[in-house]
């Protein structure tokens, strides 16, 4: 049995492919087993009708957090259910940062909580699951 990657390296091979995470801007601040660190800057065009960051920008981000989050451990996991709670609106040019931690594993699930943070408000709370294959992650040598 080979050793699992490194967390890091697993993130970098999803990000590298991930061309919505790259177009949020989305910055892997910490990452290990269980554990995600994302910031980004809130761009102009992420606002909605009413000037304020689109809801689907807090969930795309926890989306992602939760992802590296949960394959970070070695097995390929992707999100199958996502909740949030909004606490305070978000403007352009604001810097958020979403934290995820694992507070369960099974044998076919990683249950997260994701918090989103703008300095030290909270803006959103969400609550996920990531199902978790038996495919463990492979990082292809480099050349």
């Amino acid at each position: 049995m080979n050793p699992l990657p490194e967390p890091s390296a697993i993130v970098q091979l999803m990000m590298a492919n991930d061309a919505f995470s790259q177009w949020l801007g989305i910055t892997v601040e910490e990452i290990r087993p269980g554990y995600c660190s994302l910031s980004m800057i809130v761009r102009p065009e992420m606002t909605n009708g009413f000037g304020i960051t689109h809801g689907g920008i807090a969930i795309s981000l926890a989306d992602s957090a939760l992802a590296f989050a949960a394959n970070a451990a070695g097995r390929m996991a992707k999100t199958v259910q996502l909740s949030c709670q909004y606490i305070r609106p978000v403007n352009a040019h604001e810097r958020l940062q979403a934290t995820a931690i694992e507070t369960e594993r099974t044998h076919r699930f990683s249950y997260i909580e994701v918090i989103i943070t703008r300095g030290s408000e909270k803006i959103a709370a969400l609550h996920g699951m990531a199902y978790l294959s038996d495919k463990e992650w492979v990082i292809p040598p480099t050349s």
